[in-house]
């Protein structure tokens, strides 16, 4: 609605009022009709096709804001990274937490971005870029609730800083000398659980939070399968157990499954139990340098495309949404690509020479 007034000196000005369900009340004065029922249009535009921001709240609110509204209504209590995200957030709270909206440019951001890779960690060393990258993506989960829930900016300023480039995945796996001798190390660990913990994580790819998480109303030793509830992406995951892990793992459930809920349990029964310092000790009792519990997972994915897996089979094993992260075991399955390739080339031209 355009209201004409004549003003005490005479010129008439032009006053617009946009109603539109769902939205506060818009007032704006103009001085000629022209430009009034442009704003007008183009604002009940925006508001219809959910484009609209308010370029005042963007001024009016903080970063800070944005971020304690993003923790009360959008952050879920049973996010599993919660912690993290929490920690993230604080960071750039105290870095550009007091600046308005409006000046939290792509420029801000990069500069913030620099300063948060040079940092000392409390662990006395800088993060590192893929660190550094996940910083950016929790900020942007705040950033595009202004967008898209709050309408307090029209676009998200992170859209355009660049990501640092993050090195290419780690691919460390054990040979079966080391191997072997990891095991028979485990076996003799003080820990009773280790050993098994260990065969599980090098025939399934399990995480170790996956493993030791696991308890018995998870896992069916008839069919032999454990049902993952709680993943690092957030999906159920049914792992198969065959062979000599399921063997064992019927061999220690003859003797804990009554005695907790968890499948490795601490002393108590009451959690899961923790293996680090024996992992550790079993590691360097071993001789294996550089080797983390997480490479277990590397191993089993490994030993999958030498054997013949799929990218696809291997992603399906170790529950990647996407191929990316398992195109780091390419190489080792370039026999299995070759004889693919050779099937194809014998079907179409007839067998070789």
């Amino acid at each position: 609605m355009i209201r004409k007034r004549t003003m005490k000196n005479g010129k008439d000005h032009y006053q617009v009022i946009v109603k539109v369900k769902g939205y506060p009340h818009k007032v704006k004065t103009f001085p000629s009709k022209r430009e009034a029922e442009s704003w007008e249009i183009k604002l009940k535009a925006a508001m219809k096709s959910g484009h609209y921001y308010d370029d005042a709240e963007a001024q009016r609110q903080t970063l800070g804001n944005a971020i304690d509204r993003y923790l009360t209504e959008i952050l879920s209590p049973d996010t599993k990274n919660r912690k993290t995200i929490l920690g993230q957030l604080a960071w750039w709270k105290q870095k550009l937490g007091k600046h308005a909206l409006t000046r939290i440019s792509s420029d801000a951001i990069s500069r913030a971005k620099e300063e948060l890779s040079k940092e000392i960690t409390c662990r006395l060393k800088q993060r590192s870029p893929a660190t550094v990258n996940r910083y950016l993506a929790t900020l942007s989960l705040v950033l595009s609730a202004t967008c898209n829930d709050w309408g307090w900016l029209q676009e998200s300023p992170i859209k355009r800083v660049r990501k640092l480039k993050e090195p290419r995945g780690r691919v460390r796996f054990l040979e079966y000398a080391d191997r072997e001798r990891l095991l028979r190390t485990c076996r003799k660990s003080k820990s009773e659980h280790l050993y098994l913990v260990v065969v599980l994580a090098l025939s399934t790819g399990m995480r170790k939070g996956e493993i030791l998480g696991l308890q018995w109303d998870h896992i069916d030793l008839e069919t032999g399968k454990a049902i993952l509830h709680h993943t690092k992406n957030g999906e159920r995951r049914v792992v198969p157990i065959t062979g000599y892990s399921l063997d064992e793992l019927k061999a220690h459930a003859s003797l804990y499954r009554f005695r907790s809920t968890y499948v490795f349990a601490n002393t108590a029964g009451t959690a899961p139990v923790a293996i680090t310092t024996s992992w550790n000790n079993a590691v360097k009792l071993a001789g294996i340098a550089d080797f983390k519990f997480h490479d277990l997972r590397h191993c089993a994915a490994s030993y999958l495309a030498m054997n013949g897996a799929t990218s696809g089979e291997i992603a399906e094993v170790l529950g990647h949404k996407t191929l990316a992260m398992v195109k780091r075991y390419a190489h080792l399955s370039e026999s299995h690509t070759k004889g693919v390739v050779t099937k194809m080339y014998d079907a179409i031209f007839g067998k070789t020479g």
